[in-house]
């Protein structure tokens, strides 16, 4: 069978992608290798994949023809393509057009596809707002220029599985770490602090703020978790994370204790549109998808920073 994966050289979509070919499915890539970060990271991502046999097309969805691009036999669509984080440099037009009209135009290729048995749209917890400690069916309250495109985006996805045009479901996920992660991200920049005795920027009131840190290869587990489930998934929406809660301090102290160093901190001005809190609540996840996170936090981040190690130091 084959697989489509939007954003298949990204942190998120180029371990979907490789797990994927793991499971033995077919895996077409698709990203536009965009420079909201070191597009030579995603360069370095496609390469591995490339090793495995597994090929990405370089091509934007916003403007790519792709009816002529990809073929119409494709079995699932993965899609993690996105502009991400709630970077002040992003303007709520690059949120619209790579979260909204990318999605609107691959869920038009997606009613051509002849075999298409689920599309599945990679969420976000921001979806849900500042504070975050929910099921699935709390009403979204997002707080920034990428929760509300967010949601756009999975209520597009939704609405054809409304219509019965094809089945589809989402999967909001929670701050997910590990090997690939970009380099804004927190743990990423805590490594690379820890290392390289940087000041590591903390946003005031930041400290106490709680996490549902999630490694990836549980996030990922999660997501390959509705194959075969189309009649469960379809119009639904499941929260993958882990039920664990830490606190931004807890992160910093721990890449601390691995590394055995302590991190200069630099404090920046409140960043408007953070999350306050966020708890995975997995109910459904466990119930119907058979999701169990393993992965905790002092492993997950020891793995971050031996690739980090063998790859960016």
């Amino acid at each position: 069978m084959t697989v489509l994966v939007t954003g298949a050289a990204g942190f998120i979509g180029s371990h979907l992608s490789q797990r994927l070919h793991q499971l033995g499915y077919k895996v077409l890539g698709l990203d536009n290798y965009s420079d909201y970060y070191d597009v030579n990271l995603k360069r370095q991502n496609a390469s591995e994949l490339k090793t495995l046999g597994i090929s990405i097309l370089e091509a934007d969805l916003r403007t790519a023809d792709l009816h002529k691009l990809l073929p119409v036999d494709v079995d699932y669509i993965f899609h993690a393509a996105a502009q991400p984080g709630i970077a002040p440099t992003c303007t709520f037009e690059d949120y619209l057009e790579n979260n909204v009209i990318a999605t609107q135009r691959l869920t038009e290729f997606a009613g051509a596809c002849t075999s298409l048995k689920l599309f599945i749209n990679i969420g976000t917890s921001s979806i849900y707002g500042a504070d975050v400690f929910c099921g699935e069916e709390t009403m979204a309250k997002p707080v920034s220029n990428y929760g509300v495109t967010k949601l756009a985006a999975e209520q597009i996805a939704l609405s054809h599985s409304r219509l019965g045009n094809f089945p589809a479901c989402s999967l909001r996920l929670y701050s997910v770490y590990g090997s690939r992660e970009r380099p804004d991200k927190m743990f990423s920049q805590l490594i690379d602090c820890a290392l390289h005795q940087k000041e590591f920027p903390l946003f005031e009131g930041s400290l106490l703020h709680k996490r549902s840190f999630t490694h990836i290869t549980d996030i990922i587990e999660g997501i390959v978790s509705v194959l075969g489930k189309e009649s469960v998934c379809d119009g639904e929406i499941f929260n993958l994370g882990t039920d664990q809660e830490y606190t931004t301090a807890e992160g910093i102290r721990t890449v601390e204790k691995l590394l055995r160093t302590q991190i200069k901190i630099l404090k920046k001005p409140a960043r408007s549109g953070d999350q306050l809190r966020t708890k995975a609540v997995i109910d459904k996840a466990i119930k119907l998808l058979r999701y169990h996170p393993r992965v905790g936090l002092d492993e997950g981040v020891q793995e971050q920073i031996d690739w980090f190690l063998r790859n960016r130091d």
